[in-house]
């Protein structure tokens, strides 16, 4: 018995779906397990934050330090 070719071609079958569900759980398995990792994305973001912080402190404390001297030319 040969099959109507309208209902053949008709949206997707309940395997495709199935695999594409399936795929996606593996990827957003995959990506909440690097984000929060002990080593993840959000451990190394808060890191780098605390090393620019302390860049910042580094150098505007190395500026005080040349205003300072630059002042005490000036008198």
């Amino acid at each position: 018995m040969k099959k109507d070719k309208r209902y053949a071609e008709r949206g997707i079958t309940l395997v495709a779906l199935v695999i594409t569900v399936i795929v996606l759980l593996i990827l957003a398995g995959v990506t909440v397990t690097l984000a929060i990792d002990s080593e993840g994305i959000f451990t190394k973001s808060n890191s780098a934050v605390t090393k620019w912080n302390n860049k910042v402190e580094e150098e505007d404390n190395e500026l005080t330090k040349y205003n300072s001297i630059l002042d005490d030319y000036d008198t």
